[in-house]
């Protein structure tokens, strides 16, 4: 192997991808340094259980913010289909209710609000709808080009009753002014609080800039399903960067970075180093303070606050609410035990370090709208999986026993399941070749072991804006992008990068064009 590229990426991910595949077809030497002996990291599908038939999208699930503009310029072959119903809740005090949004439906979403007490709130949700919009198409164009000033964002915005709303206040006093609801409030409320652990009613606003992410994707907020799993994404960016001329080694853990841009890696049981005109780090930042030996003593570890359960199930579960059939609630986002009332409840017992006595979640069934991740044997028998988020679980609850930490919270997040249930959900569970049931958990430390993510931190640590303070720094390509790292040769490309998290591409794209505008 050659030892000295234009470009080294550490970590093969989706974000390394995308960057390897802009600047492999813009004639840069790139070499992909991936531990693992596949790339992908979280954007990856799984046959997760033995014998069983179904690939999985094991972490990550969903696509919102991959930019339309990404997958045209490197022709990615993706297709994402778009669910028909947005969200069921049921309504905790009474499980045989609950809030069906159906964006195929007006009136039955009307009718939905009417039967749960909240016909006040109806005007307010379709309003918010309008808002987020105008806040999607003003804000989401600016992610593949070089950071706007907060003052620029703003006028692009162009509504200042809106952008301080949003941005400036925290994001409980949005949802205290327009609903009246707790039920409506918690199900708005948990986009800014899905891997973040906080209050929407902090005001360092880590909640709004979550929240600010998971509802401008594409100028729609649309979260849509990856046919053929995430994998599938993966397979494409892949395809892509190869195609361009990217070399890509697995099984080459990294060791160790100089500021030179010399990369030391382990490949099997040799240690070897090549140097990078460019080294583009596709891990946290924390990940990457340890590579370059400059984290310092008492430095605060991110942490992630989620736990991810995937069943495999042989028919989807009846449910309490007998008016709402089961293909329409598992459909879209089906949330439990996330009122607003419950989501804050669950965040106070979680900062003491106790599992929440309810565990908020969120599920989702992939194979409703893709059931091309599982065998034609399984399709035709019924089955279905189910992914549950369960949020409030914060890396802190694991650091003792993870083992013991794994098993509370599968049954925390398996009870709060079954009280909206008519039906235990685990009568359903497949059974893989070896007679066990089709059931698979992952912690905070689970992530951390697997991915590389410090404290199983989704986001690679705190989001930040995607715009930069007025008074900022902005004289170099690294960040008027928003990858720098203090190092010239040395630059951020994954999640950890100013508008960074979720599966994007958009911290690969934004390197590789702050690598290509300061050449």
């Amino acid at each position: 192997m050659d030892t000295t590229h234009d470009i080294v990426i550490v970590g093969g991910g989706h974000n390394g991808l995308t960057a390897a595949a802009y600047l492999a077809a813009a004639g840069r030497s790139v070499l992909v340094l991936e531990r693992d002996d596949h790339v992908g990291g979280a954007a990856v599908s799984a046959a997760a259980f033995a014998g069983v038939d179904a690939r999985l999208s094991r972490y990550s699930y969903l696509v919102s913010l991959l930019p339309a503009r990404i997958i045209d310029e490197l022709g990615l072959s993706i297709e994402l289909a778009r669910r028909r119903y947005s969200s069921y809740t049921p309504d905790p005090a009474d499980p045989a209710t609950g809030l069906l949004v159906d964006a195929g439906d007006a009136e039955a979403t009307r009718a939905s609000f009417e039967r749960i007490g909240a016909a006040a709130d109806i005007a307010a949700w379709q309003q918010l709808g309008v808002d987020l919009g105008h806040l999607g198409r003003a804000l989401f164009p600016t992610v593949c080009e070089p950071l706007p000033t907060r003052t620029e964002a703003r006028r692009l915005v162009g509504d200042d009753a809106l952008w301080d709303e949003f941005i400036e206040h925290p994001l409980g006093e949005m949802l205290n002014r327009r609903f009246s609801n707790d039920l409506v409030r918690g199900v708005v409320a948990t986009d800014g609080l899905i891997g973040t652990f906080t209050s929407v009613h902090d005001t360092t606003l880590d909640a709004n800039r979550c929240y600010l992410y998971h509802s401008i994707g594409n100028g729609t907020g649309d979260w849509d399903v990856p046919i053929g799993g995430m994998g599938a994404v993966t397979a494409e960016l892949e395809r892509v960067a190869r195609q361009a001329g990217a070399r890509i080694l697995t099984g080459a853990e990294v060791t160790g970075i100089d500021l030179d841009g010399t990369v030391r890696y382990r490949n099997d049981t040799r240690e070897e180093s090549v140097v990078g005109g460019h080294v583009l780090a596709n891990v946290a930042p924390w990940v990457l303070d340890g590579l370059l030996g400059e984290r310092p003593p008492g430095t605060v570890k991110p942490e992630g606050a989620q736990v991810k359960v995937n069943l495999l199930l042989r028919r989807l579960p009846r449910l309490l609410d007998a008016t709402v059939p089961p293909e329409a609630a598992f459909g879209g986002t089906f949330h439990i035990n996330e009122t607003l009332s419950q989501l804050e409840a669950a965040f106070r017992q979680a900062s003491t370090g106790r599992i929440p006595e309810l565990v908020s979640c969120e599920i989702y069934c992939h194979s409703l709208s893709d059931p091309s991740i599982l065998s034609p044997e399984l399709v035709a028998a019924g089955a279905q999986t189910l992914t549950v988020f369960g949020l409030h679980t914060p890396d802190r609850l694991t650091r003792s026993d993870n083992t013991a930490a794994r098993a509370q919270l599968q049954a925390a997040v398996l009870a709060s399941l079954n009280s909206v249930l008519a039906e235990p959900v685990e009568d359903l569970l497949l059974r893989d070749a070896d007679g066990r049931p089709c059931i698979e958990i992952k912690t905070t430390a689970d992530l951390e072991q697997a991915l590389n993510l410090p404290g199983g931190d989704i986001f690679h640590g705190l989001l930040s804006w995607p715009f930069l303070e007025d008074d900022a720094p902005r004289d170099t390509a690294a960040q008027r992008w928003g990858v720098a790292t203090g190092h010239p040769r040395i630059l951020l490309c994954g999640a950890g990068a100013q508008r960074g998290g979720g599966v994007s591409g958009i911290g690969g794209h934004n390197a590789a064009m702050a690598v290509l505008e300061g050449d």
